[in-house]
């Protein structure tokens, strides 16, 4: 704080006066002491608002919160009692979760802010910092005020409408219980109809029904919930050519636009749908490709990585060629290039995100860029927090967050693109077979309650990680 004789913005005399850094304004020594003063005063009014607001929202009542919901869902009951009871218990567990979660990360929050106004105490602080806390406060509870944080979800269906609770909370400290529960495998790999064969795809709909990509038995399984067996629905034991058989399928996604399956048939060089409903309308989507993964964004491309031309590359139904969407400059690690190119996930922007497993990192390649950007890894391949060792599925939630698999380290990672680390989701005890540990993981996908399903390739099993809200 420097002095010089310079009019006092409070007396207007000229003296020697000092300078606050927080509002750039000179005072003389007496007048000084009294912004100070106002300084503290304003300091104390903040804290009496956040106290205010904090026993408001921590300690408001739970049932008033959640009252609008609870009705909806009691009126939804009444109208199909026999049939909803149990969803309706869900729901409401589901429910109380989800308030559970918004308050304890409000706590969190809260206490994280509570910290600074103590470090702002000890230290000092000016008109700026003050300010910053004031705007934090009131961004902690415009966010807590946000109705859209919890929603009712309606599912169509023939004779009711299934509802389920959704979240729009972006949790910073979500957490899955670190044991998993095996749901498919129980009985040891092989080809029986109770068990897998290394798993390289899992995708779930909307009645938690998994569709395994049974790599090693050439086939697609559907298993329903809390059920022993699973279903054939594509490909039987011998890998073939025909529409109907498979060989090598990595990798499938389900399109809920006509209840079908789009695999990649890898060694069949070839893409398919699928629609179990009716196998005799399958058909060829993609013919002369070395498809490792398939995805497909809202306006209905196809998206097919190619590890053999290091390239992903986004299809129309009925090209023949498909436009180039990343990678495709030779096989490298420059940022526009790819070193064996497998899973990919493709967000609501046409971003195309790629598990680049010869270079040990995710990129991220905007619709129409010319070169990607590293969003997980890139650090060598290894087992430190900011490596990955030949990442396989991903998935990116709303929030940016980009959940990978680590399969080499056997792990379960979640990035986001300005961390220069990531976080261990699950997994990490070394390859095993406790229900803690992986062997070398293929991918995951998530059911609308977010629990967390892992392919565990080695293992031939499906593990479920459920979501952990204390």
């Amino acid at each position: 704080m420097s002095n010089d004789k310079l009019a006092c913005l409070t007396c207007r005399k000229t003296k020697v006066t000092y300078n606050c850094d927080g509002c750039s304004s000179r005072f003389c020594y007496e007048h000084l002491g009294e912004h100070r003063q106002e300084l503290n005063g304003e300091l104390e009014g903040f804290i009496n608002d956040y106290n205010e607001y904090q026993q408001m929202i921590i300690e408001q009542n739970e049932n008033e919160q959640n009252m609008l919901l609870s009705q909806q869902i009691d009126r939804w009951e009444t109208e199909a009692i026999e049939k909803i009871q149990q969803t309706a218990k869900d729901c409401r567990q589901r429910l109380s979760q989800c308030t559970k979660a918004l308050v304890n990360e409000i706590k969190e929050e809260f206490y994280q802010l509570n910290a600074k106004i103590k470090q702002h105490k000890e230290d000092g602080f000016d008109e700026m910092d003050l300010d910053d806390l004031k705007a934090e406060l009131q961004e902690i509870t415009d966010e807590y005020l946000d109705s859209s944080k919890i929603f009712l979800r309606r599912h169509s269906q023939t004779f009711i409408h299934r509802v389920s609770i959704m979240s729009n909370l972006k949790l910073k400290y979500k957490k899955w219980k670190p044991n998993a529960i095996t749901i498919v495998g129980k009985d040891g790999c092989g080809d029986a109809l109770n068990q897998i064969f290394k798993p390289s795809a899992i995708a779930i709909d909307q009645n938690k029904t998994l569709y395994i990509a049974d790599r090693g038995n050439h086939r697609i399984v559907r298993w329903k919930c809390d059920a022993n067996e699973g279903q054939i629905i594509a490909g039987e034991n011998e890998a073939e050519q025909e529409i109907d058989q498979l060989s090598n399928s990595i990798n499938m996604i389900i399109d809920e636009t006509n209840s079908s399956l789009i695999i990649a048939d890898r060694n069949n060089r070839r893409v398919i749908q699928h629609f179990h409903q009716d196998p005799s309308y399958s058909q060829t989507l993609i013919n002369n490709i070395d498809g490792y993964s398939v995805s497909k964004d809202k306006y209905g491309y196809l998206y097919v990585s190619d590890m053999k031309k290091h390239e992903v590359r986004r299809w129309r139904i009925g090209d023949q060629q498909g436009t180039l969407v990343a990678g495709g400059n030779g096989q490298g690690n420059r940022l526009n290039q790819l070193n064996y190119p497998t899973y990919i996930f493709v967000d609501d922007e046409q971003s195309v995100y790629v598990s680049d497993r010869g270079n040990s990192r995710v990129m991220k390649w905007e619709k129409d860029a010319e070169e990607g950007e590293i969003v997980a890894g890139g650090n060598g391949r290894g087992a430190g927090l900011s490596q990955l060792s030949a990442p396989g599925g991903l998935v990116v939630d709303q929030w940016g967050g980009i959940f990978v698999v680590d399969c080499g380290n056997h792990r379960i990672m979640r990035w986001y693109e300005d961390d220069e680390q990531g976080s261990i989701i699950v997994g990490g005890h070394g390859n095993g077979i406790g229900e803690n540990q992986l062997d070398r993981p293929s991918t995951l996908s998530f059911d609308l309650d977010e629990n967390l399903y892992v392919a565990d390739y080695h293992n031939s099993r499906i593990q479920k990680f459920e979501l952990m809200i204390d």
